[in-house]
Order: structure tokens, then sequence, then C-alpha cells
């Protein structure tokens, strides 16, 4: 469980113990969506990378290679050979952002599948036996992803049902960990706070969910396209209101910058696909700011892509070479941009941990909050 070791200001350093080991925050989790880091990263490249936390993604593995085969084969940990914690994400979100055609109702949501179109039915209770089977140490509740700007009204009521959907996931989730045959009885619950950028929303529904003492709390559906003034005002909106003693988790942020704002915000856990999908593009974190190995700058550079990076890419491989494997298509290209990427915010999180034990955290920020969001 949460362990808070120590404030500076909101900023929180602590360590949450999982029956998979020990996390220690705040922390970035690596996205393997499909049970693999997108650019032909393996769990075990990841050991080497720094990384604590491995998320995989509900939706997909339930469509394929279906949860019920993962459970067959030992599990999410076994199947994909990683051993640290593994967070499932609910699938709410890739419901209401993939799916078509979706009818949403109060026993759940029926949806078109986006590989072939078949109609699949997904509420809290079949989200909880999915996660079930995948066997992660954490489960995200399932809850309703609304777009931002939504109506009022409709965030409203979108709360509520939310709300009442974290109770069924809640009872579900105790059914399935006391059954014989369930992989990980051990399995946590996070909460997820909704209510778009209204203050008062947000407010209320993490009040209604603090109290239903879950293992962890997420702020969820933010960073999908508001303006970052309005993330940051709600993160600070909310923060007061969640837990001291449980681990926070923002969900889908972000870069370098927003999760320096987050972590000055009392946030613990973090999770996007910016690293891997800038990296397999060329986009790659330096401690100087955002390069793009693409430009004709770097055909001739035989230097690093970032001389104060340790990390197996760097300690091997020139900008030269990197940006000649994009130019010819070649694989590697993307997979030495990912690895270097995921090692950046790895040791990133590494660097915040470090300031908040020795009392420098503000002046990390103030040194790096624009600086490694800027391209240069």
């Amino acid at each position: 469980m949460y362990k808070l070791i120590k404030n500076e200001g909101t900023a929180r350093r602590g360590e949450f113990k999982t029956v998979h080991g020990t996390v220690q925050t705040p922390a970035f989790m690596n996205v393997a969506t499909c049970g693999a880091i997108k650019g032909a990263v393996s769990a075990y490249d990841l050991k080497d990378l720094k990384c604590q936390v491995q998320l995989c993604n509900t939706y997909h593995l339930h469509l394929r290679p279906t949860d019920k085969v993962v459970k067959e084969l030992g599990g999410i940990h076994s199947f994909t050979g990683w051993n640290g914690p593994i967070l499932t994400d609910s699938g709410g979100f890739q419901v209401f952002s993939l799916a078509k055609l979706r009818n949403i109702k109060e026993e759940g949501v029926t949806f078109a599948s986006h590989i072939d179109g078949h109609r699949i039915f997904m509420g809290p209770e079949e989200s909880m036996q999915i996660q079930s089977n995948l066997g992660s140490t954490i489960a995200m509740a399932f809850d309703e992803c609304v777009e931002n700007p939504a109506e009022y009204d409709y965030a409203k009521k979108s709360c509520e049902r939310t709300y009442r959907w974290l109770i069924r996931c809640q009872n579900e989730m105790k059914r399935l960990n006391s059954l014989p045959d369930t992989i990980n009885k051990n399995q946590l619950l996070f909460g997820i706070n909704q209510g778009c950028t209204y203050e008062d929303l947000r407010i209320e529904h993490m009040k209604q969910i603090a109290e239903l003492d879950l293992d962890g709390y997420a702020i969820g559906g933010l960073a999908v396209g508001e303006p970052k003034k309005d993330m940051y005002r709600i993160i600070s909106a909310v923060e007061p209101y969640m837990p001291k003693t449980k681990i926070r988790y923002l969900m889908g942020v972000g870069t370098p910058g927003n999760i320096i704002e987050g972590v000055r915000r009392g946030v613990d856990l973090f999770d996007c696909v910016m690293p891997t999908r800038n990296g397999r593009h060329g986009h790659l974190f330096t401690d100087n700011g955002i390069i793009n190995i693409n430009n004709a700058k770097y055909e001739k550079d035989l230097s690093p892509i970032d001389e104060t990076c340790s990390c197996p890419v760097c300690q091997k491989h020139s900008r030269a070479y990197i940006r000649h494997l994009f130019k010819a298509s070649e694989m590697l290209g993307m997979r030495l941009a990912v690895m270097h990427n995921l090692y950046f915010y790895n040791t990133l999180m590494e660097r915040i941990r470090a300031s908040l034990d020795e009392g420098t955290f503000e002046d990390f920020y103030n040194k790096y909050v624009d600086r490694l969001d800027t391209r240069i």
C-alpha cells in the first residue's frame, strides 16, 4: 500500500507496495497496450530502461488474444514476461474513443469492435472480470469518459453514473478475489475522478469516491484536448479532496513539463504514449529539449542523442546512425528511439524523486518545467 515519505509543498515523495513489488513514487508507467511497447520493445527491455510499472490495455487484450486465453496461459505477467507491477486500464476510454457505434445504458455499454465490427457489451462487472482474468496488479474501475467540452448537465449525470458503476466494480472485485481460480487474489482497485473541466463536479465526485476507501485514486478525462491551464486548474482543485494516505494517478499525461507540473500539484503516478509515439516518428527527448532526428543537420553528427544520457542507445549509437535508420525505414531506428525516450522518462522520474529527497524540487521545477518541452 501507499506510504507518504515526505512533502515539498503539495509535491509528494512516497512508495507503493504491491504483491508484485514496490514502486518508488512519483513514477511513470510504461504503456504496453497489447502486452508490448510499440516500437518492438519487450518487457525484458523495460528492465534495462528503469521501468517500474507496465500498463496494459483491457479493451485490446479482451479482443485479442482474449482475456480467457491470457488466463489460460498463466496471466498477464507470465504472458508478457514482466514480473513487476502491471496496471490494466478498464477499457472505458477505448470504448468511448475507438468504438464508432456505442449505446450507453445503466447496465453498461454496447459497442462495435474496431477490429471487425462485431457487437460487444461491457459494463462494470465485465471489466472487472476481464482484468481479473488478466491477473494485473492494479485494476481500474469502469467509468464513462466524456468529451471535453461537454454540457454541464450531461457531465453531472455521467459523474453520477460513474459513481454507481464504481460501487459495482468494487463489489465485483471482492467477489472475484474470493474465487479459488483467481490468478491474483490481491488485485487492487483504483477509482477514477471525472467531471470534465467543471470544478464543482470534480470536487463533489472526488468527495464521493474518497468515502469508498479504494486502493488508489485517479484523475481521468484530462489531456484530451483542453488547454493546459484548465488541466492544471482541475488537478489543483481536486487535490485537497484526494485521500492523503492513498496513491494518486493522473491518467494519460503527458509531456515532461506536464509531469513536473503534475508532481508539483500532488500526483504520484503518470502514463502516456507520448515517449513511444514521438519516438517512432524520430522526436527524441533530451536534457535540453526535444530534437527531430530526421533533420538534415544530424546526417554527420556522431554525438549521442543526449550527451548526458546513460541509456543503452546513447552509449552505443550516434545521431547520424539513428537518422540513417529512420531514412532507410529500418525498424531498428524506431526501436532505438523508443528505448531512449522511455529511459529518459524513467530517469526524469528518478531525478524528480532525488530532488524531493533533497528538498530541492522547486529549483528542479524552475529549471526544467519549460526547458524539457522546448523543441530544439
